[in-house]
């Protein structure tokens, strides 16, 4: 869930134009939405088909395949090697990896339709979707500085890691609900201070660079777990279970 990142590239010596900061936040919900796209796709392709969910369930035994342990895992490292190797992986490869990690990304998601009926999961990804555009707007164009509401939502955010693990073990529902709605307040702010901090850096790029288009791709990566981690709490309070 940590979705929090620093440009390594240090400042511009002058700043890009409104034009050429417009022009890198409209290149980062880009990408965003083409991620986004191809995770819903492969969701839906392996959460509505037992052919292909058989793949990442093993049927004889139960619980997860090899596969699916590491559709399960496999995001984590991905997203480390986008966030520690960015200034060593090429444009293209950081693109690549970006891809493969929608893709897999879609797979794990793909579980929710086992949970949850179609409806219910549609429903909360287009009021995840309305929450997620109103917060954006907002972080764009508010004049008011929201570093210091960012700090405190990242402390809010390991505690809400650390209180998931907790979890994990006493697998308490209500306490379960209480995290899904502390979790809904954090990622509807990260996105407003995400947006707000990507046009800031967008004021300092210049365009075609290669600089550029890796923070174009990580902006992307940001936004991406935030509406997917917000779309993930909202589905866990108001989807209820299939019977």
């Amino acid at each position: 869930m940590e979705n929090k990142w620093n440009s390594p590239f240090g400042q511009s010596a002058a700043p890009a134009s409104q034009a050429v900061s417009r022009s890198f936040i409209s290149g980062v919900f880009s990408w965003m939405g083409i991620a986004l796209a191809i995770s819903a796709i492969t969701a839906y392709v392996f959460g509505t088909d037992a052919s292909y969910m058989s793949y990442l369930i093993n049927t004889e035994r139960g619980g997860l395949s090899v596969l699916g342990y590491i559709v399960m895992f496999a995001p984590i490292g991905l997203v480390l090697l986008m966030g520690f190797g960015i200034n060593r992986l090429s444009v293209p490869a950081l693109t690549g990896v970006f891809l493969v990690y929608s893709v897999l990304m879609g797979m794990s998601l793909s579980f929710i339709f086992l949970a949850y009926t179609q409806s219910v999961i549609y429903q909360v990804f287009f009021i995840s979707a309305a929450m997620f555009g109103v917060m954006a707007l907002l972080g764009y164009t508010t004049k008011t500085d929201l570093t210091k509401l960012g700090s405190l939502l990242f402390m809010a955010l390991i505690g809400i890691v650390i209180a998931s693990l907790v979890n994990m073990f006493l697998r308490s529902p209500g306490f379960s609900y209480v995290i899904s709605f502390i979790a809904v307040i954090v990622f509807t702010g990260l996105t407003a201070y995400d947006v707000q901090k990507l046009k800031q850096i967008g004021t300092q790029t210049e365009a075609g660079t290669e600089a550029t288009a890796k923070l174009s791709i990580m902006g992307a990566l940001t936004l991406y777990l935030d509406f997917i981690n917000l779309f993930l709490a909202l589905l866990r309070i108001f989807g209820g279970r299939r019977d």
